[in-house]
């Protein structure tokens, strides 16, 4: 058995869904604007401070980078939505980066685009 870390597939995902007393606006809030966002996910968590993307009122999208090696990355995404009793819905999805699409590809690869040249 190897200690080695096994990388993560890129289509796995963590699901989290919490519902709360507080309507769908201030809850936007909290997930977007800075001042309010860092006292539960810190700029230093993230790759960068903005949103990646963001759908007004429902959805935002952040990139996320482990504070030790190897500074894996992940995007979290917290989709907004109202419940049945007047308050909200969050659902926060996080799934690891693929990685491989970031990193040149061997020549001697043999993708089916390399076969397809010989």
């Amino acid at each position: 058995m190897s200690d080695a870390a096994k990388p993560d597939h890129p289509d796995t995902a963590l699901v989290l869904e919490y519902e709360f007393d507080a309507p769908p606006a201030k809850v936007w809030r909290a997930v977007t604007i800075p001042a309010l966002r860092e006292r539960w996910l810190p700029d230093c968590d993230l790759a960068g401070a903005e949103p990646e993307s963001s759908i007004a009122g429902e959805e935002v999208r952040y990139r996320l980078r482990d504070s030790e090696p190897p500074f894996r990355e992940s995007h979290v995404i917290f989709r907004i939505e109202p419940n049945e009793d007047g308050g909200t819905r969050i659902s926060i999805i996080q799934r690891v980066c693929d990685d491989r699409t970031k990193l040149p590809q061997p020549a001697n690869s043999n993708c089916c685009l390399m076969r397809a040249a010989a």
